[in-house]
């Protein structure tokens, strides 16, 4: 008796535990209240307060009054919207059904109109201490304009094979047989591919098994050649019937001009991996930028919207006002886009990058285009100045468009030291841009023209180009 009292008093003690670890995982409180939005955040959510905490608040508009619920686990609140009582003037309904759960976009519940407005005085705000900000560049016709399109593969229901891309903030694969910025090609590729893996008995990849083929299927478009790529990235080097399953692709596809197998095999977030293995056409697409024809691997960063990135780089030369006797450093130069556009204008360019591969497609794309007033290196941008200056050499011009981190000091510091008249830029991410100019306005320089471009319509995201000159 003695034993089974102790096994009882354990096994409630037991039962005890779960329950309050129970109740603390669901320990949450909810509760639904009227709020006016009084503004929107750099990503586009909507700003409320409660309880003297700042809340920013998905699919909200400014100036919006609306019914939101606020959940609270914890020293962590958030909210959702229940029900909008008045509603924004640039409140629209979203074109994708799948726009609540995707991610891919944040501003499809609002206008074209009010999206830009959204943007301009976004910059406006960021800007406001450096000078006047030019009327945002818009887009015609701001949709269909991804020239690069990543589907992840994945089992839907039972074994329906899907394909597009995760839910926020998760791992699971939200189904997408149509997205209204990307090529519509696309699509139809992905949805062959699709229906091809089921008569090839080919399996999506399960990334917590690691079992199966298909991870990801990456296309790529140049608009003006209308030449396409299409990657697939395998969890294995083993690709049965790979030979029939392309002949399959490219009669259903003969607008396919390559079709590369890539190898990522690893638990990881990124999407290529090492290895790859050309198995139609040359590996490469080109297409037509600003008069260039630019060579793309399936690693170059290449811009997604080739539209604006002509208005983007020609407004971006525009800014720098080129004479003609300028030597010209292309920071961050990638494959040489902005630099062999350029080109043209100036006495010569060089163009220095970290990525190696995109080093040997910048050179590759030089003798494409005849130009032989630029060349390119691997290496850091900083380091390459300091040389430059210790040699005593000069500059006349700077065009930088670094990644979303933006800059660092170490450039920075190397910028001002080489102490070039102009610097161009170009910025994906206006918040790191914003803190850059903090740092080269301190150093002798002055913001003389600020031009934001959208070059991503239904996303909170924005370029903008800062022209400076040494005061």
């Amino acid at each position: 008796m003695k034993n089974n009292k102790g096994n009882f008093k354990k096994n409630f003690k037991d039962n005890r535990k779960i329950k309050d670890k129970t109740h603390k995982k669901n320990n949450s409180k909810k509760e639904a209240m009227e709020f006016k939005c009084i503004g929107m955040d750099e990503e586009g959510r909507g700003i409320i307060f409660h309880r003297n905490e700042k809340l920013s608040i998905p699919n909200l508009i400014k100036d919006e009054t609306a019914t939101v619920e606020i959940s609270k686990r914890g020293v962590t609140s958030k909210g959702r919207i229940l029900q909008v009582k008045k509603s924004s003037p640039y409140r629209v309904k979203p074109k994708c059904p799948h726009y609540n759960e995707c991610g891919g976009c944040q501003l499809q519940h609002m206008s074209y109109e009010g999206q830009s407005k959204f943007k301009q005085n976004n910059i406006e705000e960021l800007m406001k201490q450096y000078g006047k900000v030019n009327p945002i560049i818009t887009m015609e016709k701001p949709y269909d304009y991804r020239n690069k399109i990543h589907a992840t593969y994945a089992y839907g229901n039972r074994t329906e094979i899907i394909s597009g891309i995760y839910e926020t903030s998760s791992h699971r694969v939200i189904p997408i047989e149509r997205c209204i910025i990307q090529d519509p090609k696309a699509d139809e590729i992905n949805a062959s591919i699709r229906e091809l893996m089921k008569s090839f008995k080919m399996r999506p990849y399960d990334e917590v098994r690691g079992q199966g083929l298909l991870r990801h299927v990456l296309i790529k478009t140049g608009f003006a050649t209308k030449e396409v790529m299409v990657v697939l990235v395998t969890g294995s080097t083993v690709f049965p019937s790979k030979n029939n399953f392309v002949k399959a692709l490219l009669k259903k596809h003969p607008e396919i001009t390559t079709i590369v197998m890539n190898v990522n095999n690893k638990k990881t977030s990124m999407v290529l991996g090492d290895r790859e293995n050309v198995l139609y056409g040359k590996g490469t697409i080109r297409d037509i930028l600003c008069g260039c024809t630019f060579n793309i691997s399936p690693k170059s960063f290449y811009q997604i919207n080739p539209i604006q990135t002509h208005k983007l780089y020609t407004k971006a030369i525009e800014m720098a006002d080129f004479k003609g006797e300028e030597v010209v450093m292309d920071a961050y130069s990638g494959i040489g886009t902005i630099g062999l556009i350029l080109s043209k204008n100036v006495k010569s360019v060089i163009g220095v990058e970290l990525n190696k591969d995109a080093v040997k497609d910048a050179i590759k794309n030089a003798k494409i285009n005849n130009i032989k007033n630029a060349r390119f290196y691997e290496g850091d941008a900083g380091e390459f100045m300091v040389k430059m200056a210790d040699a005593g050499e000069k500059l006349n011009t700077v065009m930088m468009d670094p990644p979303r981190s933006g800059s660092d000091e170490k450039f920075l510091s190397s910028l001002v030291k080489m102490s070039p008249k102009k610097v161009i830029y170009i910025s994906c991410n206006p918040v790191t841009q914003a803190r850059d100019l903090k740092y080269l306005t301190k150093h002798g320089y002055k913001v003389e023209e600020i031009q934001p471009v959208d070059m991503f319509p239904h996303t909170y995201h924005v370029e903008n180009i800062v022209r400076l000159s040494l005061i």
